[in-house]
């Protein structure tokens, strides 16, 4: 009588199946109704195991060069992650795990497989263990292994980075300074590369930035913006993110432009627009050079207490008591200018008058051109360069604007 043939399933595989029959199995199942102990039990224990499968997993992955290689691309975190609907950071951040587990950190990886080490845990240990010096002694090395894989019992990540980042101190004291200082500068040098400041416009009157700065320069900035919002001085009593940025405007507005370096052959100075009358008003609009509106109410306070230029216009738009210079635009006259212009005046472009240059447009100086308003304009550096450049002829247009034309 013959037999029926089961078909052979890898163990790890059945693993997965089982592991998918158990869930499905209490998929109904109320947690709701288990004693404190028990929920003490379930939680923990589910953590416990889903470590052991996440180890499973970076296994897998350290093994599945070939499933890279078949999708072409870069790694199988990466496939696993698109496969899975996560983002690639995630497949990334996975697979280094896999490949150190796999071959650098086997004691690491003994006891994340049976959930002595979290995968928090683990990833932090590993770190510790690339940091050590390259020539570092292998003895010692698998001693401080085993002595941050011991300490993870007691410590969360978090703490557990701080022990990595000392174990020299404990087992090997005479080099832990060369290692602290060596690690410190590694660390300087990449908050550099990696600090950034990020901005978007909300079109609401607000705008969001995301910034990311070395531990040391956050430091200065709260430093600073906490001398405002000191409980002494700052009457707010809001919520304490919203202090930060009130602070961080009063900061700006306390900074001398002299301070701050030439922008556009000026020092840096933002100016406030607002016709006379106007002025006087409650319900009036006034206007940045950077093409931001503000009320009237909020120009005269700037007008009253910041550094910031304000400039009355007459009727006609122009700007009132502005002298001139024989040769060079005064700063005064630059300012008038970025009243005047907004932006770079050369035909379509729109880079604002911040970043702009003061150019004679009717003569050269050294040709008997004049230093003054109406022959004055604003470009920006690459329309200043070409309005320069023998290769072009430059032509005024009826409304101020600068049209240029490649010479045959």
């Amino acid at each position: 009588m013959s037999q029926a043939v089961v078909p052979f399933r890898h163990p790890l595989l059945r693993v997965v199946d089982e592991v998918t029959a158990a869930l499905d199995s209490v998929l109904e199942a109320q947690p709701a109704f288990l004693t404190t102990d028990e929920k003490e039990a379930l939680l923990v224990g589910l953590r416990r195991q889903i470590s052991r499968l996440e180890a499973l997993e970076a296994r897998a992955l350290a093994a599945a060069g070939d499933v890279a290689d078949r999708h072409g691309v870069r790694s199988a975190g990466a496939w696993l992650a698109h496969e899975t609907r996560q983002d690639p950071p995630a497949g990334r951040v996975a697979q280094r795990l896999a490949d150190g587990l796999d071959q650098r950190w086997p004691l690491v990886a003994q006891a994340h497989a049976t959930g002595a080490v979290s995968t928090a845990q683990a990833r932090v240990i590993g770190t510790a263990l690339d940091d050590l010096p390259a020539d570092l002694d292998p003895h010692l090395r698998t001693r401080a292994e085993h002595h941050l894989i011991a300490e993870a019992a007691h410590f969360c990540p978090r703490d557990l980075r701080v022990l990595g980042r000392r174990v020299l101190e404990v087992l090997a004291p005479d080099l832990a300074e060369a290692h602290e200082a060596r690690l410190l500068e590694k660390q300087q040098q990449a908050a550099w590369d990696h600090a950034s400041i990020t901005h978007r416009r909300l079109g609401n009157g607000l705008s969001t930035a995301a910034v990311t700065l070395p531990d040391a320069t956050m430091d200065r900035w709260l430093t600073h913006l906490h001398a405002f919002t000191s409980p002494r001085r700052d009457k707010d009593t809001g919520p304490h993110p919203r202090r930060l940025a009130h602070a961080f405007n009063a900061l700006l507005e306390r900074i001398p432009d002299h301070w701050l370096p030439q922008h556009g052959g000026t020092n840096t100075t933002l100016i406030v627009t607002i016709d006379h009358d106007h002025l006087q008003q409650d319900l009036a609009t006034a206007g940045l050079t950077t093409g931001t509106p503000i009320t009237a109410s909020e120009a005269r306070r700037l007008a009253c207490g910041a550094d910031i230029l304000p400039a009355v216009l007459d009727g006609r738009s122009q700007p009132l008591d502005l002298g001139r210079t024989k040769r060079l635009f005064s700063p005064t006259q630059r300012k008038a200018m970025a009243i005047r212009d907004r932006t770079c005046r050369a035909e379509g472009c729109d880079v604002p008058a911040a970043w702009c240059e003061a150019h004679h447009a009717n003569a050269p100086w050294t040709a008997g051109g004049n230093t003054n308003l109406a022959d004055g304009i604003l470009l920006c550096s690459f329309h200043h360069h070409r309005a320069h450049d023998t290769r072009y002829d430059t032509n005024r247009m009826p409304n101020g604007q600068a049209r240029f034309h490649r010479r045959t």
